[in-house]
């Protein structure tokens, strides 16, 4: 083979492998984008035969959508088989011990936007400052078996993580189920979360447990019939609609009025919450509403926001539509009605008006308002106080649980490291996890507490070099 030759058949697979590379670019960032509104297309392919009909015997046919209807768990599915993993989650770093219940909330005046017939239901979880003798009390499971048994049916790592692995039902949080709520001080602030698209609110659980731990109460939120499972008291399971959804989206060419639903759904759901936080006597929960000792010791004039992908798009809009939510955490999520990071068509209004009050956006390593549109068109068009910070080395899910879960998994499953990054990236967990901790944290503590953040916001920071100052 001669030199010219052989230099023009490297030039073209050099230009073969470039142009692979770029499709697999845009490949990925395309399924992160719909990930954070709803999940990736190939998630939802491998899960529609679930959604079809015949995991509870009945008929694909059937008129109302197999993935919507809610059930109680048989004997068999309440009893998982054994599985091979088992993880734990970081411990809070604050001064306080942490308590958790759970409420089901019904909005007897919305019909459910999912599934005709209903109103609409949630779940919540309320995390708190415990007192002294929490640890009498059992610590709550992050997921319950029949959240478990949806997520491990679809979640973002099927591609990776086998079904049937993990035992995701095992897992303890910090925060002690039932515990009194500590003595209060003073009335405590509040802060919501929302999860990202798919996800189970639980997937958020260290972050929620640290910031309890520092004297938030912390209101955790299901998006019911868009988590993958959401399970009621007495075992019913209501499961995602999104698979079908999405596949009727994608046929119709309608995906950008599907993603805006969804975070109009999330939107409204998060203002429902609110509002039955601030009954005079707590949230009308089915079996039960807040501890005695958090009645009347919310501080609803000190509310913030925060959420990952949707969950933190979510938030945004909740800044902009509500004014009870004086500030507002975003993690990774497109805040337009896109399916690409970098497109400006469909924008919100977030991006069209901005806000007027505090918004910190988190992204991967990669995603800063430089790079992804509907940042820019959020900073350019908002007042003032807003903060950029980019996870180095970090990925979508590096926001959650998973940054910490993932890797034991990959270590008992022997995954290797190629698969690990692109679930988690290559950031180290213990200190991604530290530095989100301290970034939000700092972030509520400044605009809800009035507390100096010693400039963490304002410029790089030498304790966390991972989380890099986006000006």
């Amino acid at each position: 083979m001669g030199t010219g030759e052989g230099a023009g058949a490297g030039t073209a697979e050099g230009a073969e492998r470039e142009a692979r590379l770029a499709r697999e670019q845009r490949s990925v960032r395309r399924s992160a984008a719909v990930g954070a509104l709803v999940m990736a297309v190939s998630l939802i392919a491998t899960s529609a035969g679930a959604s079809a009909g015949a995991a509870d015997g009945t008929p694909a046919g059937s008129s109302r959508p197999a993935a919507a209807r809610t059930s109680a768990p048989s004997a068999d599915s309440a009893r998982p088989a054994p599985k091979s993993v088992r993880m734990h989650l970081p411990a809070p770093t604050g001064s306080h011990r942490v308590g958790v219940v759970s409420l089901h909330l019904t909005d007897h005046e919305r019909r459910d936007p999912w599934v005709s017939g209903e109103r609409r239901e949630l779940m919540v979880s309320v995390r708190y400052p415990a007192g002294a003798d929490a640890g009498r009390y059992p610590r709550a499971p992050q997921m319950l078996p029949g959240e478990a048994a949806g997520f491990d049916a679809m979640n973002a790592f099927s591609e990776y993580v086998p079904r049937g692995a993990v035992d995701w039902a095992a897992t303890r949080t910090a925060a002690h189920q039932g515990a009194p709520p500590e003595r209060s001080h003073g009335r405590l602030p509040v802060l919501l979360y929302s999860p990202g698209a798919g996800d189970p609110r639980s997937l958020g659980s260290t972050l929620c447990d640290e910031l309890a731990s520092r004297g938030y109460v912390v209101v955790s939120i299901d998006h019911t019939y868009e988590a993958a499972a959401v399970q009621f008291p007495g075992g019913r399971v209501a499961r995602s609609v999104m698979p079908a959804e999405m596949a009727r989206a994608q046929q119709a060419g309608r995906i950008p009025e599907l993603l805006k639903k969804v975070t109009d759904v999330r939107v409204a759901d998060t203002r429902f919450v609110l509002d039955e936080l601030a009954r005079a006597d707590g949230p009308s929960a089915a079996g039960g509403g807040l501890p005695g000792g958090l009645r009347g010791a919310l501080d609803l004039d000190a509310v913030g926001m925060l959420g990952h992908s949707a969950g933190g798009f979510t938030a945004a809009l909740a800044l902009h539509d509500d004014r009870r939510v004086k500030a507002a955490v975003n993690m990774d999520g497109v805040m337009g009605y896109t399916q690409e990071d970098d497109d400006p068509s469909h924008p919100s209004r977030v991006g069209t008006d901005g806000v007027a009050r505090p918004l910190m956006l988190m992204g991967k390593d990669g995603d800063n308002r430089h790079t992804v549109a509907s940042w820019g068109a959020a900073w350019e068009h908002s007042r003032g106080r807003h903060r950029g910070v980019m996870l180095e080395g970090g990925a979508h899910a590096s926001y959650t649980d998973a940054e910490s879960l993932i890797p034991q998994v990959a270590a008992a499953l022997k995954l290797p490291g190629k698969d690990v990054a692109k679930m988690v990236g290559t950031v180290d967990p213990g200190r991604a996890v530290a530095a989100q901790k301290a970034y939000v944290s700092a972030f509520f503590d400044k605009w809800l507490r009035g507390r100096d953040d010693g400039g963490l916001l304002d410029g790089p920071s030498g304790c966390y070099p991972e989380m890099r100052f986006v000006p």
